[in-house]
């Protein structure tokens, strides 16, 4: 094989390579359940968060959502927005410590919310919305465990939650941050209202599927550069000899 031949064909590759990580890397951190907004005031009450399933499986179809709320920190007046195409189950459990509130002493409360009979095909996301009457105020975050079991068999779970300092884990639990009440202004939190809240999310997903486009553009246009480059070079370089 010739020179030239065999500089383009290195060149092609590395130009190939570059494209398909960072393609890769951008589908993978897109792929986990989370929750949104990002965080909430501690003891905020009347507010919505929407679980966002993303399908990651290319052969597969989501069919089932399973999300654990924490009844040691319980989210007290859980109600379950419809979804069109799926079925929820809601399952209470009683709290070994019960919680007082204006309204009485609150002895049970949601512990998992399992949606069935809908379908999130490849390449598609599912928002499911729970309204919630108040959040616990004596923690600073809640961990969400997850399961989404896929047409296939197969069960991704959701449930790592990363310690202080760490990096993210593999498989994480969808996590909401609970900030102090006179923070509140100045954090991410969703305003109580479901349409605002959704729109809130949409406009945030909306721009970093912005920013992350066009990272991953200037990526491959520098290495297609590359690969010209050493085209260039190489035909300039035969072109002398």
């Amino acid at each position: 094989m010739s020179t030239t031949r065999l500089a383009l064909r290195r060149a092609a590759t590395v130009t190939a390579l570059t494209a398909t990580s960072v393609l890769v890397a951008a589908g993978v951190a897109a792929a986990h359940v989370t929750v949104h907004p990002e965080s909430y005031a501690k003891g905020a009450t009347d507010g919505v968060l929407t679980f966002r399933v993303p399908n990651e499986e290319d052969t597969a179809s989501t069919t089932k959502v399973q999300v654990y709320l924490p009844t040691d920190h319980p989210v007290l007046g859980v109600l379950v927005s419809p979804r069109d195409g799926w079925t929820a189950k809601v399952t209470t459990s009683k709290l070994k410590t019960p919680v007082k509130t204006d309204d009485g002493t609150i002895t049970d409360a949601v512990s998992e919310i399992t949606w069935t009979g809908g379908k999130i095909g490849a390449g598609q996301f599912e928002d499911f919305d729970v309204a919630f009457g108040q959040l616990p105020e004596d923690t600073d975050e809640l961990a969400f465990k997850t399961l989404q079991t896929y047409s296939d068999g197969k069960v991704v779970r959701w449930i790592e939650e990363a310690q202080s300092g760490d990096e993210e884990p593999e498989n994480p639990a969808p996590t909401l941050k609970l900030t102090a009440a006179e923070d509140a202004a100045a954090a991410s939190t969703a305003p109580a209202a479901k349409s605002s809240a959704k729109s809130a999310a949409a406009s945030a997903d909306s721009s970093d599927s912005t920013a992350r486009g066009l990272g991953i553009a200037g990526l491959i246009v520098g290495a297609i550069g590359l690969a010209a480059a050493a085209f260039t070079f190489v035909r300039t370089r035969g072109a002398r000899s």
